[in-house]
């Protein structure tokens, strides 16, 4: 079985059914009855996500292991805090809800959350800032907690003993008595920050193996991100076939697992550069016109109730993601195409069963219809084997 991966490979070749020299069958005899036992055990219509235990996604990649701090956008701005509250609540009045929020810096929207009747856990890599942020706690009875933490590097792998700011999710949780709640159930906390400058990308692939091996900060429930993002980053993940040049693996990945909303959009400018010594960044001298341009997007992300089902569970989601890496390395070729190489289950049967055509493309199907190509292959009762795999890539880090 292969091992997935915090990141899309640049080349990836799934062999085709005849004359293959090098093939691994997925989803064949004894390793799918164990399969098929373990989601029994877990009851999928109600699990509770923190019973799997974490998967390996190889060597730690350099922005997970190394402690050094980057220089990281903060919110300094009372308005913006006020504005991201509101927005936040979503019109209701002022009610004791949860957030975890990364990296709070000054606690301009700290301050604005307690204001606001929120429960904070401030999660801050710069131990500079961490005496004026416990400084807002004083007085207010265990509302705010403050925890000397960088959330994106939680849950390093390969990394021997970890000390702060690099932090294990488990442990973490359980000093803060934050309980999981099973899938079907309601969300068990709010996390809200600023996306790393640098890194998006990986982040993003990270987090999504975290939600669909219901591992890390997902053993809890369905944790709802609320991240500021570049607008770039934000049209690619929100892109469907009416953006057919930003449509990627990513965009399907993200919107088959949560609902997805741009909640507020803001100009670079609003929000101040501090370097790791909590020194304000004087500003360039010259900046690009797309620099000046650019906004950051608040998004939200809700990982969706109905995101497993019998044929997508946490695991088997990993060919689900080999699935789709491999579709969209050929994104203009013809979807019967792509079957041929992908399962040994008969084509045009499967066009049949969802409904598409034989000229039909890889970039003319939405999410949806992603999901539903992998659970009809999953669920074809006449073949044993379902998916075909070129193991001579198994090994390879990106």
């Amino acid at each position: 079985m292969w091992v997935p991966v915090a990141g899309l490979p640049p080349r990836l070749t799934l062999s085709a059914l005849t004359g293959a020299c090098r093939l691994c069958i997925l989803g064949s005899g004894a390793a799918r009855r164990k399969d098929v036992l373990a989601r029994d055990r877990r009851g999928l219509s109600d699990f509770h996500p923190q019973l799997l235990p974490s998967l390996s996604f190889g060597d730690s990649p350099s922005w997970v292991t190394k402690c050094r701090l980057e220089p990281r956008r903060y919110i300094t701005s009372p308005r913006l805090a006020e504005t991201l509250v509101q927005v936040l609540r979503g019109g209701r009045e002022k009610t004791c809800q949860l957030f975890l929020e990364c990296n709070p810096g000054p606690g301009i929207l700290t301050q604005a959350l307690l204001e606001n009747g929120a429960r904070v856990i401030a999660l801050e890599s710069d131990r500079t800032f961490i005496p004026h942020l416990e400084s807002l706690g004083k007085n207010l009875n265990g509302k705010l907690e403050v925890v000397h933490c960088d959330f994106f590097k939680l849950d390093p792998t390969n990394c021997g003993t970890v000390k702060p700011p690099i932090m294990v999710s488990k442990m973490l949780f359980q000093n803060l008595g934050i309980q999981a709640l099973p899938w079907s159930k309601g969300i068990p906390l709010k996390v809200i920050g600023i996306f790393p400058i640098k890194n998006e990308r990986k982040t993003l692939w990270k987090l999504l193996h975290d939600l669909y091996s219901c591992t890390s900060i997902y053993r809890y429930g369905r944790v709802e991100l609320n991240m500021f993002i570049s607008e770039k980053q934000c049209q690619k993940l929100m892109a469907n076939p009416k953006n057919p040049n930003l449509y990627q693996a990513l965009s399907v990945l993200w919107q088959v697992a949560c609902e997805i909303k741009l909640l507020h959009m803001e100009p670079w400018s609003s929000f101040d550069i501090y370097t790791q010594d909590g020194q304000l960044e004087k500003p360039k001298r010259r900046e690009s016109l797309e620099e000046v341009q650019q906004n950051l997007c608040l998004i939200q992300l809700t990982p969706r109730r109905t995101l497993f089902t019998e044929n997508l569970t946490p695991i088997n989601y990993d060919v689900f993601f080999h699935m789709l890496k491999q579709c969209f390395m050929k994104r203009n070729a013809k979807l019967i195409d792509h079957l041929h190489s992908l399962s040994p289950v008969d084509a045009m049967d499967i066009l049949k069963k969802i409904k598409k055509k034989e000229k039909t493309k890889i970039t003319n199907l939405y999410p949806r219809d992603f999901k539903q190509l992998f659970e009809t292959i999953e669920c074809s009762k006449d073949y044993t084997c379902k998916w075909l795999y070129d193991d001579f890539l198994e090994d390879r880090i990106v």
